[in-house]
């Protein structure tokens, strides 16, 4: 039986630490289409939709296809043993938090840097920051200062946990700029996300984090309402620098994929032989991707062509008057 992939209700996606492909995904999802249907969509292949969407399901954001089955418990098990308090913060860095809990223990860290911690000198706070362990560690994460916070990252215990402490609440361009120093740190989706909506996040680190990614990344972006709109401005000039310069499969996919709405943030640029012939080989069914190519004024005389040549074009008028008032309709 074929899958129909469903969004958990009741869940704010939006504060899962999704990637832009993961995010887009999830957005196409309706509870309407299955997986070859959205693979179609997305003009990708089955296997590698299926092997997103499993990691959905493993971050909670779609319900898994098969029922969950109670597991018998034994009769008798042993006490667990109680766990090291230095240890909680190591076990939760790579498991992502309840959206309350992660909310809770900021405000917690945040109180006790303020109230125990603040006062003091700065160059007590950059040593103490650099030894710390917790609750202070994060606590430390707190700090408006950009040499405590490259105290916390030196710190031999600094986690991924500090890393979008760090991300989402300094506002020291030096400071972020340290965090971004840290490659494993910004390879983490929680702290791509924290930084993405830090508004002080400096475009050198913002190009420098996302100017090799695929065009696709680089749109969704562009176009996300979870950041500021300091980054989408960033971000739509980072992809309008990278469109030249990637290779004609990487254009057609952003195009496809994104069913040509990227088209309206490339107004003005043009596409090289190579991109136009993969374009031109694909048969077209989408009408909002037709419309989004006879919108666009830099569409080549081949692709025009091609699309007034497609069964769905041919069957609807307003498609064929759409392609026939384009400058480059032959």
């Amino acid at each position: 039986m074929t899958w129909t992939p469903i969004p958990r209700e009741g869940l704010d996606h939006l504060s899962l630490p999704l990637d832009p492909r993961q995010g887009y995904l999830l957005s196409r999802l309706d509870g309407t289409l299955d997986v070859s249907a959205i693979a179609g969509l997305m003009n990708l292949d089955e296997g590698q939709v299926t092997a997103m969407l499993d990691e959905l399901v493993a971050l909670g954001a779609v319900a898994s296809m098969e029922p969950v089955t109670a597991m018998a418990m034994p009769l008798t098990t042993e006490p667990s043993p109680e766990p090291d308090p230095e240890q909680l913060v190591e076990e939760v860095t790579e498991a992502e938090e309840e959206p309350s809990l992660a909310a809770a223990r900021s405000e917690t860290h945040r109180k006790l840097f303020e109230q125990h911690l603040h006062h003091r000198p700065v160059d007590q706070r950059v040593a103490q920051a650099r030894v710390a362990v917790e609750p202070d560690l994060s606590a430390w994460c707190f700090d408006p200062t950009a040499e405590v916070i490259r105290a916390v990252l030196e710190n031999p215990r600094v986690g991924a946990v500090h890393a979008r402490l760090i991300g989402a609440h300094h506002r020291t361009v030096a400071g972020l700029e340290a965090l971004g120093a840290r490659i494993a740190f910004t390879n983490d989706p929680g702290v791509r996300r924290a930084l993405l909506q830090n508004p002080l996040f400096p475009p050198g680190l913002y190009r420098r984090m996302w100017s090799s990614r695929r065009l696709l990344d680089q749109y969704l972006v562009a176009v996300s309402r979870e950041v500021t709109e300091q980054v989408r401005s960033m971000a739509r000039d980072l992809l309008r620098t990278s469109f030249n310069q990637r290779a004609g499969e990487e254009r057609a996919e952003l195009i496809l994929t994104t069913e040509g709405r990227c088209l309206a943030s490339l107004a003005g640029l043009t596409i090289d032989g190579h991109t136009t012939a993969l374009l031109c080989r694909r048969t077209y069914v989408s009408t909002l991707l037709i419309q989004n190519i006879a919108r666009w004024s830099a569409a080549p005389p081949q692709l025009i062509a091609h699309l007034r040549r497609q069964d769905v074009v041919r069957r609807n008028v307003m498609l064929r008057q759409l392609l026939e008032r384009h400058p480059n309709a032959n």
